[in-house]
């Protein structure tokens, strides 16, 4: 693939934000240096990793290998018997720590997870953990090795500790005591490796000591006095065994490692490898990718395709097609119109199709492999173009003419422009038929009114047109497949203040020829417009007609089980009213025989039969032969909030919550559960109710149970419930507080473990009567009491 044509299509900006996912050096190497591929298994290969990164980053989220730092130089020092240094020692721990992330997140965690082109990759990785712990546990940092690497640097740290407590006690003792006076500061410090006191320079004859270093004045002495020398040689040989110890430690490591070179080796190449691949994946994330369908007969299909480069938010997807029933496509319109970014989408995912990489657009987008991709896209565009301009242009097209072929994808911009116009369409013509001839599948961009009607002419070749808003000014960025564009010159014009007068010579001096052909571009494009309207209503209707179809078959299977419960449920009560009746009447046979048989008093028989017709009636009015029905019809109008009522299928008394919806549902509150119900399954308790507005009159009872709720205490004391039990009865108490136009009530419940009064706050949270909620004051309860006010 030319390096001119990546370049223009703006390919290394793809590998630059490619290069941003990796995380390891080789990981980002090799996604610069990225190239499309021309062998279409390597690519379906290519293709085939991408898409497996992309589902398991969806599946197990985003994974990073670190920064993988090259680890050959250090394998080859390793080869040669060589001891590593604590740094490389660590890097190589750091790998072998990523390696064993990196394969735990390569496990299927389940069998149904199905196997994919990256386990190969997991498979090969090889953790190490003994070794990668045990340079861990000896190797703090690059500075830095832990007492416990060996029994030996323990032991001489342990004493090199002991010497400098030592050292520290008899010069804190002098700084302190004998030569305090003589001192010009009283501390400790440091010269080289040996401990010191900064001695006046005119009392250097009253301490006796070694003098090591002085003030840049002079008047300052580093003496170490000779009460620690020997103590500081002391620390000074331990300090060399504590250095000889830390080379036989990594000398020791490194002889350990050396027994995993190519295993060292292969987790790093198998890391980087992984590293690059869901770098590819995360750019597929980013973008919105999908995975095209690659062929070798130069067919081109993008769905709904948005240039990768430009704002996602902003950008308008463009279908195209090419090499199906036409092997030239011709885009004409105005400037700005997205000419060129139709064009370098093309080019731009046929590059990044061939280089493994997803491209934004919608699945089943179809892209042909080339062998080669021309193109000659301006960097500028202006509508003052030099004679120079049209050379270099007409060079570049010289150099790849001569070796396209039938594998190879030509993109022109602006073809023949920057010369006199009838010669550049002539020659863009001429251009075109040439490739068209040779069947190399070819999109240009122009303006010439003469390449319209060349390719409505000539079979294979097609028009397109970028679509453009007259009223607005603005292009609306669709590519119309099958339609030429117009300029619109006169138009953009006449918005843009141009005299009417001067507009209407300009339509004089155009031919008829001219003025009918821009008509025809007219009717095309309004009928264009007009049938894909059409289209996308029809398709509106077809989805509609199948969410409805969806609908009814899960209503009609719905009620085909409520059907085959309802059966099932009717078939086993009447066997068992059956079962029932058959002993009855084997009862009654058997007493008769017996009244028979034996000398029973007509009494005595009375008895039995009264029994049998009690036993037959209890039966036939049993419950389960029976629907519970309300005493009344209710209407949605009736239910008010707060009004007591029966559910009449759980034989259950709760409060209401909400008012019926369009269906007839409201929420009951039963206790601690809450629940939708029909209308036509409640009962309201009028008696319960003594100041719902639905009462036309207060009966006995309901004065009985305001005379109660009158009576409410305004405390609840719920210590030592349950959490479902203290609900369960806050919520009485606080109906029967609401009736009692009580404002303020308070809610013992103790401090413990803090879960009751969780769980009693909970529950106000959600009581829509409850105005607000706080624990007591100091003195009042404290945290062991909750003051609820009440609307």
């Amino acid at each position: 693939m030319n390096q001119k044509t990546l370049t223009k299509l703006e390919y290394d900006k793809i590998t630059a934000l490619l290069e941003e996912q990796a995380t390891s050096f080789r990981g980002r190497q090799l996604c610069r240096r990225l190239k499309p591929m021309t062998d279409m298994e390597r690519i379906d290969t290519a293709q085939e990793q991408t898409a497996a990164a992309f589902t398991r980053l969806i599946k197990k989220g985003r994974i990073s290998f670190g920064d993988a730092a090259p680890v050959e130089e250090s394998m080859k020092r390793l080869e040669i018997g060589a001891a590593l240094g604590s740094g490389e020692l660590l890097r190589i721990c750091r790998l072998l720590q990523n390696t064993g992330r990196a394969k735990a997140y390569g496990r299927h965690d389940t069998q149904e997870e199905s196997a994919d082109c990256l386990d190969i990759y997991f498979e090969q990785l090889e953790p190490l953990t003994t070794l990668s712990n045990e340079i861990d546990r000896c190797i703090l940092s690059e500075e830095e090795i832990s007492d416990d690497a060996s029994p030996t640097l323990k032991r001489i740290r342990r004493s090199m500790d002991s010497i400098n407590e030592k050292v520290h006690t008899t010069l804190n003792g002098l700084v302190n005591g004998s030569l305090r006076t003589y001192l010009q500061d009283p501390i400790i410090t440091m010269r080289g490796d040996r401990y010191c006191l900064p001695v006046k320079a005119e009392y250097r004859n009253q301490v006796s000591g070694m003098i090591h270093d002085q003030s840049a004045t002079g008047s300052t002495l580093f003496m170490e006095p000779m009460a620690v020398v020997k103590l500081n040689n002391d620390l000074k040989e331990l300090y060399a065994k504590e250095q000889e110890e830390i080379q036989v430690i990594l000398a020791r490591l490194s002889e350990e490692t050396a027994g995993y070179i190519e295993e060292i080796r292969t987790d790093y190449r198998c890391l980087t490898d992984l590293d690059f691949i869901f770098a590819r994946g995360q750019l597929a994330m980013s973008m919105n990718g999908s995975r095209p369908i690659l062929n070798e007969e130069g067919r081109i299909h993008i769905r709904n395709g948005r240039h990768p480069l430009l704002d996602a938010r902003k950008v308008v997807p463009i279908t195209v097609t090419l090499g199906q029933d036409f092997s030239l496509l011709i885009i004409t319109g105005p400037n700005t119109g997205g000419k060129t970014v139709s064009l370098k989408t093309v080019g731009l995912f046929t590059l990044m199709g061939q280089a493994g990489l997803h491209i934004p657009a919608s699945d089943r987008s179809e892209l042909a492999v080339f062998h080669q991709v021309y193109a000659d896209i301006g960097d500028e565009q202006s509508i003052e173009q030099s004679l120079s301009t049209f050379s270099s242009h007409m060079t570049n097209i010289v150099s790849f003419l001569k070796d396209v072929d039938e594998r190879s994808l030509v993109l022109f911009d602006e073809l023949g422009a920057g010369t006199d116009p009838t010669e550049g369409a002539a020659l863009a013509i001429a251009i075109l038929s040439y490739l068209h001839d040779r069947d190399i599948r070819t999109m240009a961009t122009t303006h010439y009114s003469e390449l319209k009607v060349f390719a409505l002419s000539t079979p294979g070749v097609e028009n397109a047109c970028c679509e453009f808003d007259v009223e607005s000014l603005r292009p609306t960025y669709h590519l119309l497949i099958g339609i030429p564009g117009k300029s619109n010159a006169f138009a953009i014009s006449g918005k843009l203040g141009l005299p009417d007068y001067i507009i209407e010579d300009a339509k004089m001096r155009l031919s008829e020829q001219d003025i009918s052909f821009e008509d025809l571009l007219t009717d095309l494009e309004t009928s264009k417009r007009t049938i894909e309207k059409e289209q996308d209503e029809i398709q509106a209707h077809r989805r509609e007609m199948e969410r409805m179809k969806a609908q009814l078959r899960q209503k009609e299977e719905r009620l085909e089980e409520q059907k085959e419960k309802i059966l099932r449920e009717a078939n086993d009560k009447a066997n068992a009213i059956l079962r029932e009746a058959k002993e009855v009447a084997d009862e009654t046979i058997k007493n008769f025989h017996r009244f028979g048989k034996e000398n029973i008093s007509a009494a005595d028989m009375e008895r039995e039969r009264e029994r049998l017709r009690k036993k037959i009636k209890d039966t036939s009015s049993s419950p389960s032969l029976k629907t519970q029905k309300p005493k009344k019809e209710h209407k949605a109008s009736d239910f008010k909030l707060g009004e007591s009522v029966r559910v009449l299928s759980m034989n259950l008394t709760g409060t209401i919550r909400s008012l019926p919806d369009a269906r007839g549902n409201v929420t009951v509150q039963m206790g601690i559960l809450s629940s939708q119900v029909h209308i036509s399954d409640l009962e309201i308790m009028e008696e319960q109710n003594p100041f719902s507005t639905s009462r036309k009159k207060h009966t006995g009872g309901g004065k009985i149970k305001m005379g109660k709720s009158l009576s409410v205490s305004p405390e609840i004391n719920l210590l030592g419930r349950t959490v479902d039990e203290a609900v369960s009865e806050l919520d009485k108490y606080l109906d029967d507080a609401i009736l009692s136009h009580l404002n303020s009530v308070r809610v013992v419940h103790g401090k413990g473990t803090g879960a009751l009064r969780k769980g009693i706050h909970e529950f106000l949270r959600r009581q829509k009567h409850v105005k607000s909620y706080h624990l007591a004051e100091y003195g009042e309860g404290d945290a062991g009491v909750t003051i609820v006010e009440l609307k």
